[in-house]
């Protein structure tokens, strides 16, 4: 049985429909665990409408005046996500991944009520396989990627942080050493290891790289676009 426990600010489907024509989207998070909830409450703080989904009254208690609205329901219960009106959203986000059966429910039940678009949390490589027959828009595997994520850092300890491109790509965050510092980006001979420089972070300031004559500044954090064989041959080449 549904059962609305709160609604912060709006109330009704109505009201909901209004919302959503706004320049903002709507998202329904299914799951209100740790990875869930940090999904749902970033996706508010960029202005987003988004309902928050889960059984357990504590995950939805807690997270109550933080969504847009937060309701407790078994969400493998296809009745129950009509009445909430899962159709209506912009992208359902099912993070249930630790229950296999529970998060292939969800999705069966999204697509049946005609979800434009659905991200599912998954916890295997065959859990994958089976989102993906299904047919999930995307399949995120957060606890592999980020780990992922964290060894790149760890081996490279020059790069602080990184984004993923796809076919390969990323645009790493590269910091400037005191020895480094007074040097021309030439010198660092990025081409030699087919990456490119994008710009440097100086400090709050992001400062373009016009030509292999800027001069780099310790602590600068440079932007350079590769994929990580190459940026691992560059770095080796640092030490």
């Amino acid at each position: 049985m549904l059962a609305l426990l709160y609604c912060v600010p709006f109330c009704s489907l109505t009201v909901l429909g209004a919302v959503m024509a706004t320049p903002s989207k709507s998202f329904a998070v299914i799951g209100l665990g740790v990875f869930g909830s940090s999904v749902a409450e970033e996706l508010v703080r960029f202005g987003n409408y988004v309902l928050g989904v889960d059984q357990d009254e504590k995950r939805v208690t807690r997270l109550a005046s933080r969504l847009s609205e937060a309701v407790i329901t078994d969400a493998t219960d296809q009745q129950a996500l009509s009445d909430l009106g899962i159709g209506k959203y912009d992208v359902v986000v099912v993070t249930v991944g630790e229950d296999l059966e529970a998060s292939i429910l969800c999705l069966m039940n999204a697509r049946a009520l005609g979800a434009k678009e659905i991200w599912v949390k998954a916890n295997s490589r065959t859990h994958h396989r089976i989102l993906a027959k299904l047919g999930a828009d995307r399949i995120v595997h957060p606890e592999e990627e980020y780990g992922q994520h964290i060894a790149q850092m760890l081996h490279n300890p020059l790069v602080k942080d990184y984004v993923k491109l796809g076919n390969g790509f990323h645009v790493f965050n590269i910091e400037v050493s005191s020895r480094s510092d007074g040097k021309k980006l030439s010198a660092f001979e990025l081409e030699k290891f087919e990456l490119r420089a994008l710009g440097v972070m100086r400090g709050s300031k992001y400062v373009t790289l016009t030509d292999g004559e800027a001069e780099l500044k310790a602590d600068d954090l440079l932007l350079v676009l590769g994929r990580r064989v190459d940026l691992r041959r560059f770095t080796n080449s640092l030490q």
